[in-house]
């Protein structure tokens, strides 16, 4: 069995995410009160605890945070993300200058909550499939400025990433095909266009433009709003030429059956979109 090695983030990456949320945060004159009440040479410990079970997600961006904010605070990880925590455990240990801890708690409690969430409820679903072959996968549903650390968190719960932008791949849409004359001229147009590494994908919602896209050829095929018996005909019409997607109606309580029918992968926005925040406290003490 290969081997899927844990997702990581770019350091710059983080540090951009984080330097622009810290600023935001801090806005014209810096954290007014932790100045007007804590002196400079005060420090303070903490903890960060789940206060429910989940997939943790988010700790660079944390660790991030305290550290760009003062890079006297050491911040230590007790976890890994992409480790399940259960309700009451320690995931972090946070010391040093107290201003700098309290400064920076709420931009590191964010990351870690919307994430650890993210993550957390994308492994509800791959857990529902996890005894099939398909891997359910987010889409470019996510809020804007937070695609590409959210499309991280998914993985770190278990699914996979679709696109991450309009660039990075071709997939034909409905009204993609309207305007272009149809499903054939759109694939062949999109094929003409695409360099050798761009894959090319073509949404259907019936299985007569199915037939249409395995005579004309695409690399994969989304299904889109059809139900488990349509889409068990599809994946037996396919014969294993095409990789095959099912989207729409996709829910907790549906994708198990989606999943039965033998298509490789299922796209939502379920998981990006309605993640509820994983509660995450910090407890602090001074020292």
């Amino acid at each position: 069995m290969t081997r899927a090695f844990l997702p990581e983030l770019p350091a710059l990456m983080i540090e951009d995410q984080v330097r622009a949320a810290l600023v935001e945060d801090l806005g014209r004159a810096g954290d007014i009160t932790s100045n007007a009440t804590i002196g400079p040479e005060r420090t303070a410990t903490a903890e960060m605890n789940c206060r429910e079970d989940g997939v943790i997600a988010g700790l660079p961006l944390a660790e991030a945070a305290f550290r760009l904010i003062d890079p006297a605070i050491e911040f230590k990880s007790l976890v890994a993300d992409g480790e399940r925590a259960e309700a009451g455990a320690a995931i972090a240990r946070i010391a040093g200058p107290a201003r700098g801890v309290l400064s920076a708690e709420r931009v590191a409690l964010n990351y870690l909550m919307h994430l650890s969430g993210v993550a957390t409820h994308t492994a509800r679903f791959a857990d529902a499939i996890a005894h099939t072959k398909a891997r359910v996968t987010c889409t470019r549903k996510t809020i804007p400025g937070l695609r590409a650390v959210e499309k991280y968190a998914v993985r770190c719960g278990g699914g996979s990433s679709h696109r991450y932008g309009l660039d990075d791949a071709i997939l034909i849409k409905d009204n993609h095909i309207a305007v272009a004359g149809g499903i054939a001229e759109a694939l062949r147009a999109a094929k003409a266009f695409a360099g050798h590494l761009v894959r090319v994908e073509i949404e259907v919602d019936t299985l007569e433009q199915f037939e249409q896209v395995l005579a004309e050829g695409a690399d994969v095929c989304l299904l889109d709003n059809m139900g488990p018996d349509l889409l068990r005909e599809a994946v037996a019409m396919n014969k294993d030429r095409i990789t095959l997607e099912a989207s729409g109606n996709v829910d907790l309580d549906t994708i198990k059956a989606i999943a039965e029918t033998g298509v490789n992968y299922i796209s939502t926005s379920k998981i990006t979109m309605a993640a509820p925040t994983l509660d995450i406290g910090l407890d602090i003490a001074i020292a």
